[in-house]
């Protein structure tokens, strides 16, 4: 959709025209704020039915395989799985180290790298204030990109506070970063590059694979946040020279609470804790490993792992439905990023001359974000098709209520109109 600060800009410039246009371009700017103040969250009224879900990048139901294989451990099997004086101990420990496996081999990893931790948050938290406060006394530069998940960027804020230099790389028009660049910034003192796997707003999805024995080829280690990637892509690690990975249950069909990262043995990397207490997962995160919930993350990543290609395939057919009835019955469209290296579930598509906000309340029985569609494993052509209409309905209706609308398609050049502030 149109830029936030943009429209507001060119709608309210509107009030500095002679126009006949001006009470209609101030209603439309009403319109627009009292369907904003609407946007918040409320309980559903009685009988009012639950919108049809099309945000599978913000989170994933969990698979109903999943739940099985969690269920016996919420009840029977409920030891912890650090006791090792008996059998309530064991068979949670069992279990523990089953799933880490699983988790292992959907990423081409060791077992012994995978640690246990509450979400892709922490793990990004520990993977970057990790590194870089472990090395800091010979390395002071960490890179990342400006597009980063905020627990990225806040980290290396933190981290910025504490003396080190960061440098936020911006990316190209279709959201992939200059290869070139990230080589011309790379120092001698750089210890830690961070860059997503996929990104989680347009879906473009960065080449880890060259960025990985780019860093490997500096002695940089290489951090990914691939919570958006893992399950739903191919991942080798291995192949990658990706150091560190964050990774997170509930974006794979898994539970809320849990997540993992990737640490390598070989090269070794080395990382600072964030917590301190009984030492659990090799002294990197100490806690009581949650079993129940690692089950789960083992077990969706098991089934993402049987069914990747499947789902992959599926979940293409989908957005290209989504994509083509979409543009074909409105012009003007955008899909924001790359549009061969990206992950199909998540479409990021602009309407000219449509605020955001606007078409998220008017789309009010789709659960989507503005601009961006997901498309997950239990969405259906019905959906998509249900989802296409009312956007191609609303999005004609809202464009009726556009002042800058009505000018375009009067021939009126917006460029070559002088536009003032007030």
């Amino acid at each position: 959709m149109m830029n936030r600060t943009l429209s507001r800009k060119l709608l309210g410039s509107m009030c500095g025209i002679s126009s006949p246009r001006l009470s209609f371009a101030q209603s439309a700017v009403n319109t627009v704020q009292r369907q904003k103040e609407l946007i918040k969250s409320r309980e559903l009224e009685k009988d009012e039915l639950r919108p049809l879900y099309m945000d599978f990048q913000a989170t994933t139901p969990m698979d109903p395989r999943v739940l099985d294989a969690m269920l016996p451990y919420q009840v029977n099997y409920y030891g912890n799985p650090h006791s090792r004086t008996h059998a309530y101990g064991w068979e949670s420990e069992s279990a523990m180290e089953k799933a880490r496996k699983q988790v292992a081999e959907l990423i081409g990893a060791d077992p012994r790298e995978i640690v246990f931790t509450s979400g892709a948050t922490e793990s990004n938290n520990m993977s970057i204030k990790g590194v870089a406060r472990f090395y800091k006394a010979k390395k002071n530069h960490i890179i990342t990109t400006q597009t980063e998940h905020k627990c990225v960027l806040d980290s290396c804020r933190i981290l910025e506070a504490e003396g080190f230099d960061v440098t936020y790389l911006p990316v190209k028009n279709n959201g992939l970063i200059d290869l070139k660049q990230l080589e011309e910034t790379i120092r001698p003192d750089t210890s830690l590059v961070s860059i997503m796997t996929v990104n989680n707003e347009i879906g473009v999805k960065q080449p880890i694979k060259e960025i990985g024995h780019l860093c490997r080829s500096q002695n940089v280690f290489f951090h990914t946040d691939a919570a958006q990637a893992v399950g739903k892509i191919p991942i080798s690690v291995s192949d990658w020279k990706v150091d560190l990975m964050s990774i997170s249950g509930h974006k794979i069909y898994g539970p809320k609470g849990v997540g993992a990262l990737y640490v390598r043995r070989r090269p070794r990397v080395r990382i600072e804790p964030l917590q301190n207490g009984g030492g659990q997962e090799r002294g990197l995160r100490s806690g009581t490993v949650p079993t129940p919930l690692v089950v789960g993350l083992g077990a969706a990543c098991e089934i993402a792992q049987q069914e990747l290609e499947y789902d992959h395939k599926r979940v293409t057919v989908l957005a290209n439905r989504l994509v083509q009835k979409i543009m074909s019955e409105i012009p003007d469209v955008v899909m924001n990023g790359d549009p061969d290296q990206r992950y199909p579930g998540c479409v990021n598509l602009s309407f000219a001359y449509v605020e955001g906000e606007s078409l998220l309340m008017a789309l009010k029985d789709v659960a989507l974000s503005s601009g961006r569609f997901g498309i997950g494993r239990f969405t259906t052509e019905e959906e998509v098709d249900y989802t296409v209409e009312k956007c191609i309905q609303q999005v004609k209706r809202l464009r009726e209520m556009s002042p800058l609308w009505e000018m375009v398609q009067e021939g009126i050049d917006l460029k070559s109109i002088k536009w003032t502030q007030h």
